[in-house]
């Protein structure tokens, strides 16, 4: 498989498409119309390669908000890992929503990411991921709710995943979803700070999961039975994936995950692969210290794409979107440590060529980043503070 490096020094400067395909053209104009009445409305300005950009805060005094999605009627409802779940509407955020399952929140663990279920306009289905206490510490678990017509409460609450082995580390829990046009849900497990944990078949850590929309096993799992492995598992070997989008155009599941110090990945996960971490990598340990066996070896996948140095990404996205047709196809990845946006092209073989990068420093640590109906960027910023954020076209002279 084809890969890219990259380097600090090869770079200039600025993800996308996870929204249910149930919001259309209602949901475009409606979202217009909420996001230019924003109330917390400041907007500056940037320069990119493709030209000039708008970057509009729609709310601030969110207490680190992890993901954002776009209801049908445009209204947005965010996560914060202390364990609330709230909707913005026309400028005003609500109060925290009744029902959401109490959550962990230990280390990097919390309230994680939320999706909306493709009926969502007429069954009122959320999925939520979050770290959880139980048997031996904690660990990362799925649920399904439905949001009360009113907004303000979860009912039918169900578990619907546990992951099978909780311990007392607080660090990498994953865990984004992405729908597939099943309505079956995928999302990621770090290897919870253990590393050998991602070599284990029988391990959920440091795992692709994918799970029907009722906790049960698809068909097209490779374990499926419970032969060779747990039957939820599609991939192995990832360290800590805390993105992962389909690329509306050609279905291509793609993830972006954390390496150590250095080796942030972005890989194409297909059933029963293995994808190395910690066999091969190209990070260090944080010591400087050597990990594994090298860079590559057989039986092991290559990501599509690195880092060195790390970037610690924490979402990805296809931008499949009207409002920037120039970047059409692009990876958008939201950044915590160098807190920007990377943009990376693709050639017409989906081979990444080029990156861009946006917003170096200016908004905090980028935890976020999907693509509205009107093909805006929404952006969440990671922060005792965190903010919404809004990235438009400028209006052309």
């Amino acid at each position: 498989m084809r890969y890219t490096r990259w380097r600090k020094t090869d770079l200039n400067k600025v993800r996308a498409a996870h929204l249910p395909s149930a919001a259309a053209p209602l949901a475009t104009t409606l979202f217009l119309v909420l996001a230019s009445s924003a109330a917390a409305q400041e907007t500056r300005e940037f320069s990119t390669q493709s030209g000039t950009v708008l970057v509009e805060t729609l709310a601030t005094g969110l207490d680190h908000p992890w993901a954002v999605e776009v209801m049908p009627d445009g209204a947005l409802i965010v996560t914060e890992r202390p364990g609330r779940l709230r909707i913005l509407r026309d400028g005003k955020l609500s109060a925290a929503i009744d029902g959401v399952p109490k959550v962990a929140e230990r280390g990097q663990g919390g309230l994680l990411d939320v999706a909306l279920d493709p009926q969502f306009g007429t069954n009122r289905t959320v999925y939520l991921t979050l770290s959880a206490r139980g048997e031996g510490g904690y660990g990362t678990v799925a649920v399904r709710a439905v949001l009360s017509e009113d907004e303000q409460k979860l009912t039918d609450v169900r578990e619907i995943f546990r992951m099978n082995r909780f311990t007392r580390q607080g660090l990498h829990f994953g865990s984004r979803i992405a729908i597939d046009k099943d309505g079956s849900l995928f999302f990621g497990i770090g290897d919870r700070g253990e590393r050998d944990r991602a070599q284990d078949p029988r391990d959920h850590a440091g795992s692709i999961l994918h799970i029907n929309a009722d906790g049960g096993i698809p068909a097209s799992n490779p374990y499926r039975g419970g032969t060779g492995g747990r039957a939820e598992i599609w991939s192995k070997g990832h360290r800590n994936p805390q993105g992962i989008t389909f690329d509306a155009k050609d279905g291509k599941l793609l993830t972006v995950e954390h390496g150590s110090r250095g080796g942030d990945e972005v890989n194409n996960p297909q059933p029963g692969r293995n994808y190395g971490w910690p066999v091969i990598t190209y990070g260090k340990d944080y010591s400087g210290a050597e990990i594994g066996e090298g860079t590559a070896k057989e039986g092991y996948e290559q990501p599509l794409y690195y880092w060195d140095p790390s970037i610690a990404p924490g979402a990805i996205a296809v931008y499949r979107g009207s409002m920037f047709p120039e970047w059409d196809g692009n990876l958008m990845i939201a950044a915590l440590k160098y807190q920007l946006l990377a943009r990376l092209e693709r050639d017409e073989n989906g081979a990444i060529t080029a990156e861009e990068r946006l917003f170096d420093g200016e908004f905090g640590r980028i935890r976020d980043v999907i693509v509205a109906p009107d093909g805006a960027l929404l952006m969440v910023t990671d922060e005792e503070d965190g903010a919404v954020l809004r990235v438009s076209k400028a209006p052309t002279q």
